[in-house]
């Protein structure tokens, strides 16, 4: 399904050539890629952990799963020995895929890290549980933008006040939006999302909110933009969009002292080449999440 764009709408013209042109593309390095993006219900005593790692290494090619020999999530404020759970180890289910679970409070305080072995390489990212708010309704409107067979979508919520928001929305069918509250702080804000003719009635349609940190805002801006509504920013890594994990090759995470680090980049021992050219491509964030239903009519 493409997306009709909420702000933008792109023509793209294609003009059809009998001759066929062969373009000799740049040979890309291998390099790894991991959707560490958890969304967490507060209503659940316990959150279910997908991560998706695969290899990218070429414009055509599908993304290979990725073996990793270790991915742990470690919560840097709970001291070990407490009597509750400090780390979570997740376990590879299918290929390239990496699952657990564990209680919620394990996720919604502290500071969380991910750690990541993989070929002989390390990747660590910091994080932070970042809160949302409920979305207060979805509705089904009746206006169109273009062709007539747009589905309207409208959407409303209420900012939370005295601090400052990051959103981001799923909208179904790897469609995704992106939000800050600089004109509405404190107050409702309702707006329009339309969808082209491949709703149908009695679908149903799954709307998410989801708080995240303006880091992780920036970073699927750029993705939303460069995937342009064809394929959802999570399926293939458009171009090298630098996330929040590092290579941290040569630390021994373990031995740090974390009470003073804010960037794992300031890490003693840290190789300042792996930082800008090792890096993998991807995200770790953990969002506190709402969800609503609707059906087409």
């Amino acid at each position: 399904m493409k997306k009709i764009g909420f702000l933008w709408l792109v023509f793209l013209v294609l003009v059809g050539c009998e001759d066929v042109v062969e373009v000799d593309l740049p040979e890309v390095d291998s390099r790894l890629f991991v959707d560490a993006f958890i969304r967490v219900d507060e209503n659940n005593p316990i959150t279910r952990i997908r991560v998706n790692a695969g290899l990218t290494s070429s414009f055509f090619d599908d993304i290979p799963p990725a073996d990793l020999q270790d991915i742990t999530i470690i919560n840097l404020d709970r001291p070990s020995g407490s009597g509750i759970p400090s780390f979570v180890t997740l376990t590879q289910t299918s290929p390239g895929v990496y699952e657990a679970q564990e209680g919620t409070s394990f996720f919604t305080s502290g500071r969380l890290l991910l750690s990541i072995t993989h070929e002989g390489q390390s990747y660590a990212a910091l994080t932070n549980y970042i809160p949302a708010v409920p979305i207060e309704q979805v509705s089904q409107g009746d206006q169109t933008l273009f062709s007539g067979d747009e589905t309207e979508i409208i959407i409303s919520f209420v900012d939370a006040p005295d601090r400052e928001d990051y959103y981001l929305f799923d909208l179904d069918f790897n469609e995704y939006l992106v939000t800050e509250d600089l004109f509405y702080p404190g107050q409702r804000f309702e707006f329009s999302y339309f969808y082209d003719d491949g709703l149908d009635e009695g679908q149903e349609l799954q709307i998410s909110l989801m708080g995240v940190d303006i880091g992780f805002y920036n970073y699927m801006n750029q993705l939303i933009v460069q995937s342009g509504g064809d394929q959802g920013p999570f399926q293939t890594p458009t171009a090298t969009v630098r996330g929040n994990i590092i290579n941290v090759t040569g630390v021994n995470i373990d031995d740090i002292d974390f009470e003073n680090i804010n960037s794992l980049e300031d890490l003693e021992g840290i190789d300042p080449e792996n930082v800008r050219e090792g890096f993998p491509l991807g995200y770790f964030a953990v969002s506190q999440t709402y969800s609503s239903s609707i059906i087409i009519e």
